[in-house]
């Protein structure tokens, strides 16, 4: 059992999240240009890529709610399973160490 991957996951879901709340922040900052977040795999470690999405041009922001919204759903799901997880190793090795004394 490892909660590295765990606490990695963690880490780049919140970046992830960090993003999303910074688009739908400037939801109405005229000429805002989102910056769209992909979760890739390096080994064994999620890692989060930021970059600015493509300009459409318009002088009203770019950014859009209808995306913004579900991922921040799917990315509090995902720190929640791995908080679950995280919390079930930590009473599995509580446990264990309590047989052992």
């Amino acid at each position: 059992m490892n909660i590295t991957n765990n606490i990695s996951s963690l880490q780049t879901n919140q970046t992830f999240l960090n993003t999303t709340a910074n688009n739908i922040a400037n939801v109405n900052t005229d000429g805002f240009i989102p910056k769209d977040t992909r979760i890739t795999n390096s080994g064994n470690s999620p890692i989060a890529n930021a970059r600015l999405a493509d300009d459409t041009g318009s002088a009203k922001s770019q950014t859009d709610l209808a995306k913004e919204i579900p991922d921040q759903i799917v990315t509090g799901s995902v720190a929640e399973v791995n908080v679950a997880a995280i919390k079930t190793e930590d009473e599995m090795f509580g446990t264990l160490l309590d047989i052992k004394a």
